[in-house]
Order: structure tokens, then sequence, then C-alpha cells
């Protein structure tokens, strides 16, 4: 369907000032023109874009207050004077399609940054979200996998060729630093720090953290760059990486940037080969890398920066993880853990 003029412009928001990423943003445009559809069928009300902008336009005056509308019957006025109940209606409606809590509590936030910014700008008199609880969840633990898994599906990938040492070093890249398959296929050229065996990472909300690379990732790393300048397809645009900004680090059979969704397929290939758990993912490897961390003794604040979290209470769920097995341990070698029965 249409969008309208105001989620239009709070789209550009989240883009331009909140720094979301493409895929967050069409999460949260998605959340939101549901909503739109939902106040279609119950307000009888169709978009005419003319109306629509006219209302839109209408709803700030200039000292920032809402002022008096002319344009009456649009969707605009209707999502600018809803109110707790018809939040309260619409997510009523959402729970009767038996969406998961996760999938609630998003379009809960989608709909929570939305009049936030909405009531911030002077499009609506309140905060209709103020009133909206957010529905507790259970705490999912994050899935990782043994280091043995891991050394099994870093050892698939073949070198004989460019693109199997690519994705040697892809995945051994992954789990050495544990930055997410967004910041891995973000990654340039200029980002790789081979004296200090360290990555200039980009993360969300463009935040900039330096990552250590072990040695055999940047091993893994070397052995493919290295036959990208022997490679005829690849040799052009790698000899000219010090001249052209942005020269992508992890090029597809095309000398393009490589996807976020190859690398999912490349991964769901190697998994196939090792007769792994097809539904590990490149997150799953992230997972693993700070799990095993804890468990090596890492402390908490360290794998926090490793892993670009904004709240240490991010991180802490894998304290969870590891506090599990370590008490797996102690209760089958303790000799006093158990009771005799």
């Amino acid at each position: 369907m249409s969008t309208l003029p105001i989620t239009e412009s709070f789209g550009s928001y989240l883009t331009e000032e909140r720094h979301f990423s493409p895929y967050t943003a069409r999460c949260y445009g998605a959340d939101l023109r549901q909503f739109i559809e939902y106040l279609c069928d119950e307000a009888g009300v169709e978009i005419d874009r003319a109306q629509e902008e006219l209302a839109f336009k209408q709803r700030s005056g200039p000292s920032g207050s809402v002022a008096g509308s002319t344009a009456q019957n649009t969707l605009t006025e209707t999502i600018c004077e809803g109110d707790a109940d018809l939040i309260r209606a619409y997510l009523a409606s959402l729970s009767e399609q038996n969406y998961s809590p996760a999938t609630m509590a998003r379009k809960i936030a989608t709909l929570r940054s939305f009049y936030k910014w909405a009531h911030r700008h002077g499009y609506t008199k309140t905060n209709p979200m103020t009133l909206i609880r957010t529905p507790r969840q259970s705490k999912r633990l994050p899935k990782a996998i043994t280091v043995e898994q891991i050394e099994q599906l870093l050892a698939a990938p073949g070198e004989k060729d460019v693109l199997g040492r690519r994705d040697r070093a892809m995945l051994e890249t992954l789990y050495s630093t544990g930055i997410r398959v967004s910041e891995l296929v973000g990654l340039n050229h200029d980002d790789l720090d081979i004296e200090h065996e360290a990555l200039h990472v980009r993360g969300k909300g463009r935040k900039e953290r330096i990552v250590p690379l072990g040695s055999h990732a940047l091993g893994a790393i070397r052995l493919y760059t290295d036959h990208l300048e022997k490679d005829s397809r690849f040799s052009a645009i790698w000899g000219a990486r010090n001249e052209t900004a942005n020269t992508p680090l992890f090029l597809n059979k095309h000398g393009k940037r490589l996807s976020s969704r190859s690398v999912r397929r490349k991964l769901d290939k190697y998994l196939r080969e090792v007769g792994l758990d097809p539904s590990i993912s490149p997150h799953t490897l992230r997972h693993s890398f700070a799990t095993h961390l804890l468990e090596n003794g890492a402390d908490l604040r360290s794998v926090q920066e490793l892993l670009g979290h904004q709240s240490l209470s991010t991180t802490q769920v894998y304290t969870h993880l590891s506090t599990k097995r370590v008490e797996e341990s102690y209760n089958d070698a303790h000799p006093r853990a158990k009771n005799a029965g």
C-alpha cells in the first residue's frame, strides 16, 4: 500500500538521524504499514495522497504545538489523534493472529519509537505509547556450538582457488572477532591492520571499534588476499585498492562486495558438507565467540567491547550459558555436589 508523508518522514529520521541499518529501518517500516492497514480497515479511510500531505503539513504549528487541521478524515489525522485505547485494540488484533512474544515486542517498539518521534516534532498532542506496557519475554539463551564443531566448520572450505580461500578467511574472521555478518561484509581493505593484527569495524548506529584478529584468521586473510592479486578476475580491482577508496575486503565472484545473504548461503553449503546442524547461522559464530571467551576466563567488560554492545546487560546473557556449563561440570565432578539418593 502507499506510504504516508508522516511515515516517510519517520523513515528518514530512522536512517539519517538514528543511523538505523537499512534492514532494521525496513522492519520498522513494515510494522508501521501493518498498523496503517489496520486503521484503514477500522476507520474506513482510504489514502488520498494530496489530503494526507495537507494533513501532515497542518499538524505542526510554527511554535511546535499541534495546529488546527482542515484536512478531515485522513489516516494522518487518525494516527495523530490516536489514543491508548486505539493502540490496545490494534495490539489485541495482533494477539489474535498468534504472533510470537518477540514479534509483538518488536511491533510495540516500532510504535513506541514512532509516537515518541511524532510527539517530539509536534505532530501529536500526546504520546499514547507512554500508557502501553511491553509484555515480558522469557530470556532465550543464545545458541553456541563447541570448539570441535567450530574446527570442523573452519576446515571445510578448500584452498585451491581464491573463492575457497575467501570463504575460509570469512569464517575464520567471524569466529575470531565475533563481528556481525553485516559488519563483515562492510569491511574494506583499509579496515585491515596487519601490523597490529586488528580490524576497524563499523557497527550499529555507525559506532566504530577496533577488534583484535587472531593468528589463524590473519593467516587465512593473507592467503586469500595474496591469491586475489594472482587471479585475473580480481587482480585489476585488488591492484588498485590503495588508490581506490572503500575497496571491499571480501569480494564476490564478480568482483563486487559480498552480501550478507551470500555469506549465509556459503555457510549453509559448508554445514551440509561436514554434517553439522543446518540451523547454525553466522550469528551462531558470534555467540560461540562470546561463550568460548567467557568460558576461558575473559571478563565481561572486554567481551562487551569486542561485541560492540552498548549495554552490559546485553552481554550478560552469555554468562548464563557459561555458568550453566560450570554448574554441569561441578555436578558431574564434585563428590558432594548431589545427594547420594
